[in-house]
This record gives C-alpha cells, structure tokens and sequence, in this order.
C-alpha cells in the first residue's frame, strides 16, 4: 500500500501554494490586518475560480470531482498563508448555497453553544442546525447579532442570541458535515504549525548572539526539534483520517493538529524573542489564529469524548478481573 501523494495531488498543492503566494503574500496579509480583517470578495473569486471550493463536487455539477485528501492537501496551505475568512463553511456550501462554489457568495456557520459566529457581517448565508439562512431569514439572524471582540485581527466576531443560534455544536453540525468540518479545521491547524517550523528554523539560522547563531544553542534546537515532532504526526493523523473518513481518527488529527498550531506558535514566538511579540512580526497571528480554530467545529473536549466512546471495553492485560480498586 502507497502511503506517498501521487503526483497530481502534488501538483495541486504546490499549486495552492503558488496561487496564494500571488494572491495572498505578506503585503496583502498586513495590509488586511491593517484594515481588520473582513472577507475581500476578489480573493473569494478567485479562490472560487480555482476551484477552491467547488473542489468536491462532481464535475457534472460544475465541481472538480476530487476528494476529501484533496481538499485537506488545499486547506492546509490556506492555513500557511493565513489565509482569513470562513473558508471552512463555504467550502462545505458549495452544494448548498447558490454562488458558494464560484467564490461568488460568503457562507459562515453558527455553531451555536453561546459561540461567536466568525465573519458574519459580509456573510451571504448562515450555516445553522437543520439547514442554511438566507434572505430575510438571514437579516433577522444577523439583527439579533452584536459584535464581540476577537483575538484574532483577521476574524471577526458576532455574538447571537435565541433559537437561531443553535443549542450546540453537535446540533448544529450533523453527522458527516461537522465532521469534514472539523477535520478541513485540522488541516489549516497542520499547515499554520509547519510554517511556524519553518519560521523558527529561518529565524534561528540567521540571528545571532554573543557572536555566534542562536541555532547553534542547544535550547534553540530542543525547540525547533520539539516543534517538528508535533508537525509530523499531527500530518499522518490528518492525512489517514481524510482518507479514512472515520470519526474517531477525525477527532484525533483534529486534537493533535490543534496542540502543534498552538504549542509550535508560542516556541516560534519564544525563539523570535522580543521582537516576536511585536505586532510588526507575523508570529502572534499564527497564535491568535490557532487559539480560535481549536474552538472551532471539535473542541478539545468533544475530540476526547469521541476518542473515549471509540476505545471499547477495558481488557485486563493478563487475565482476571479489569475493575479499579
């Protein structure tokens, strides 16, 4: 069995990655922090011309007719470049929401459980439990909405209230959805931690003190090593589970590609020193973006109880009895 991408899906991503290197590098990036992030509908063209979101479905309907590995391969270099907007939401809308596949309408999600609903003011429609708001149904959602403040400069964040908003995530994300949701979530968490590796790496190799670089210190490397070994696991458990589709191998890669977002952006943080916290530096972006994403779709704790439920019995090692105590 081939474990390896093929060729194709090499190419795709490395053609994700020239795209948003034109359409997205870092001057686009800062000058969207700059005005407070928002959806920039040119942007959305054209991801939607590339087929960005239109990427799973059949090509008799207008799609690309590729696979959830494909998708998680684009995602995760959406999720390098920091690429802001509910890119998760209107990818799963192509189907559903008129305009979604061509990059022409913006669709967000309310996950409900007293969650903000990210990017809901240039919103087209509303992903919400049992079904999508559009038209008047949308404005009165949006009327019962009022802004809240986000960690993250690029999303932002509306509070809702009443029935429309949802009783929580499980309600509002039924069965497969949720869970493409979550693991297309796992996938930009994956590819925010390898470029912060990479950051750290590049960083380390040309800054220097006490005359000598900072990656020939051992508490340097320990870092730059400590970031990789989240990485490089958090990739298998997201590229298996894309492959597999299964529940329970989902709420791991989402679980692991949360923990090397958050931990690998704070050690590149830590190895960038003062100026890393400055707001000129892009390494607090990745942190702030990472803290709102492990949120999102599967929190922590609703990954472990799926993991729990998926365990089965305890068996004794070596015969007897399995009760504590």
């Amino acid at each position: 069995m081939d474990f390896q991408l093929s060729d194709d899906q090499r190419a795709l991503r490395s053609g994700m990655r020239d795209l948003l290197g034109a359409v997205f590098d870092r001057d686009r990036l800062r000058a969207a922090v700059e005005r407070g992030g928002g959806v920039d509908r040119g942007l959305w063209r054209e991801l939607g011309a590339a087929g960005f979101f239109a990427l799973r479905l059949p090509e008799e309907a207008g799609g690309v007719g590729l696979g959830l590995p494909e998708a998680v391969l684009l995602f995760e270099e959406a999720g390098r470049a920091l690429l802001p907007g509910p890119l998760v939401a209107t990818h799963l809308a192509a189907g559903l929401v008129k305009g979604a596949a061509e990059g022409e309408a913006v669709v967000t999600a309310a996950e409900g459980g007293g969650l903000p609903v990210a990017d809901l003011g240039g919103a087209d429609a509303v992903l919400v439990a049992g079904g999508v708001l559009t038209g008047e149904e949308l404005a009165a959602f949006v009327a019962g909405a009022r802004p809240v403040r986000s960690m993250d400069p690029l999303t932002s964040l509306h509070r809702v209230e009443g029935r429309s908003a949802g009783a929580g995530a499980s309600e509002a994300y039924p069965g497969a959805l949720r869970g493409e949701g979550a693991l297309l979530t796992a996938a930009e968490q994956l590819g925010s931690a390898a470029r912060t590796t990479e950051m750290a790496v590049q960083h380390a190799g040309a800054r220097e003190q006490f005359g000598s670089l900072i990656g020939s210190f051992q508490a340097v490397k320990h870092l730059c090593a400590d970031m990789l070994a989240r990485t490089e696991p958090a990739r298998s458990a997201v590229y298996a589970a894309a492959v597999t589709g299964d529940p329970v191998e989902i709420a791991a890669a989402k679980l692991l590609a949360d923990d090397a977002a958050v931990r690998n952006a704070r050690d590149c943080l830590q190895i960038h020193g003062g100026m890393g916290f400055t707001w000129e530096a892009d390494v607090h972006l990745h942190l702030k973006r990472a803290w709102l994403r492990a949120a999102r779709w599967l929190t922590a704790a609703e990954a472990e109880e799926i993991l729990a439920g998926g365990l089965g019995p305890v068996r004794p090692l070596y015969g007897g009895s399995a009760a504590l105590g």
